[in-house]
């Protein structure tokens, strides 16, 4: 019995890790295929190899039980009149729980083309059953206030900085009389940036959870490589669009716009790749994790604040990633890619880079932020730097109204299924627990 329901929940990590590359691709894609520096198709490909890398190769080696730390294991030993076996019992239910309403409210979410917060959802769906097993006192809410001010830091912090890039980019190349010149002057400044934001991104959320483990790679090392690589950008950047645009700048100006668009291509796609290694190598944990907690529980009987991930579980997490993006994931890439606001490779790269400058400054800052909601604010910021006509705000309205249900939504569907599985399976799976 113990390995049908390591089986059943392990369909219930893959479904969810389906979901997420569902959902999540947006995060990477979006831009490169709204710019149509790719197509569907490549970036599905991509964007699935980078995935899976980050989350076999880098994810976490070990992860928090309950998610973001929402809810303390030690409440369910705390339920008046309860056994270990059986809070161990109720744990399991609630993790399997957890698992299925995040995973349902994520394709839901994904069928109708609105991309949402991943942790959002398996946030919202912990304290739905933290709430059902052990009550109101069993949630941090210190921890739920974080994730309410994630809502409106990510997306405002996004939007700012995307505008200010944007603004720099129109002033500097695409509004000069000679963009094609402005170009080969400026844009490699652009492109040193971009390598920057890169290499820090992949070494500090890429590579977090294996970099204590390369002991050569001190912070000192990570800014000397940063700094050579960035130097070596600007040098290589610029001799490349000296080649591709010289005497370019005599042409008419909307050729020379065509021009200095098609330089910002492989930026738009080299900036989606590494986010996509990052998200793989993070979010592989929203379902891995609580399939980590349930097999861990099952195996010894005991309810663990922080666990070891199998290899074969995170083999899992990250095959259904890559699924979900390649059957289900264009979806909320044709919302966020095309439906918010029109995105030009040079609009791509100002999103990608402010994102990613802003995940990782909210990151060091220790400020609560939603990647999703950071490059959806990102991409509002450079549609609004055109003006307030350059937004679909009626797109953007269902975005906002989806990212404000998620937690109530996936915390009501966790409370059902927890009652239910409560009701059916708590005695079978106390004699399971018990050792």
């Amino acid at each position: 019995m113990e390995t049908v329901l390591i089986g059943i929940t392990a369909l219930l990590g893959f479904y969810m890790a389906w979901n997420i590359g569902a959902n999540d691709v947006a995060n990477s894609m979006a831009d490169a295929v709204g710019s149509r520096a790719l197509s569907v198709k490549n970036a599905v490909i991509l964007a699935g190899i980078c995935e899976f890398a980050g989350a076999v190769l880098v994810g976490a080696p070990v992860t928090d039980t309950v998610r973001k730390g929402i809810v303390s294991p030690d409440s369910f030993l705390a339920i008046p009149g309860i056994t270990p076996e059986q809070a161990a019992a109720l744990f399991v239910i609630g993790m399997t729980s957890a698992l299925l309403s995040a995973a349902i409210w994520l394709n839901v979410s994904s069928f109708l083309g609105l991309p949402v917060s991943t942790t959002h959802s398996i946030v919202g769906a912990v304290a739905g059953f933290g709430i059902a097993a052990a009550g109101w006192q069993s949630v941090q809410w210190g921890k739920m206030a974080q994730i309410v001010m994630s809502w409106f830091i990510s997306p405002i912090a996004g939007g700012i900085m995307a505008f200010l890039v944007f603004k720099f980019i129109t002033g500097a190349i695409l509004g000069r009389e000679r963009p094609a010149r402005a170009a080969i002057r400026y844009a490699p400044f652009l492109v040193s940036a971009v390598t920057a934001s890169v290499v820090i991104a992949t070494i500090y959320k890429g590579l977090k959870h294996v970099i204590g483990h390369i002991s050569w790679l001190t912070p000192e090392v990570s800014i000397y490589i940063t700094v050579v690589l960035s130097v070596v950008s600007w040098f290589i950047s610029r001799w490349w669009m000296s080649m591709r645009l010289s005497g370019k700048d005599g042409l008419p100006v909307d050729e020379q716009l065509e021009q200095v668009e098609q330089v910002f291509v492989p930026l738009v796609i080299i900036t989606s790749c590494s986010v996509a290694f990052a998200h793989g190598a993070n979010d592989v944990a929203n379902s891995v994790g609580p399939l980590a907690a349930v097999v861990r529980v099952l195996q010894t009987g005991q309810v663990a604040q922080k666990v070891g991930v199998p290899f074969w579980v995170l083999v899992l997490g990250g095959s259904g990633i890559v699924v979900g993006l390649a059957t289900f994931g264009y979806r909320v890439i044709y919302t966020v890619g095309v439906k918010i606001t029109e995105i030009t490779p040079s609009r791509g790269v100002a999103a990608d880079l402010a994102a990613t400058a802003t995940v990782l400054a909210c990151t060091r800052l220790k400020l609560p932020i939603s990647t999703t909601h950071t490059l959806v604010g990102a991409i509002l910021g450079i549609g609004l730097a055109r003006g307030l006509t350059g937004i679909n705000r009626d797109v953007a309205n269902r975005i906002f109204g989806a990212w404000f249900v998620t937690v109530p939504a996936a915390a009501l569907l966790c409370v059902s299924f927890f009652f239910l599985g409560k009701v059916y399976f708590l005695k079978t799976i106390t004699m399971i627990c018990t050792r």
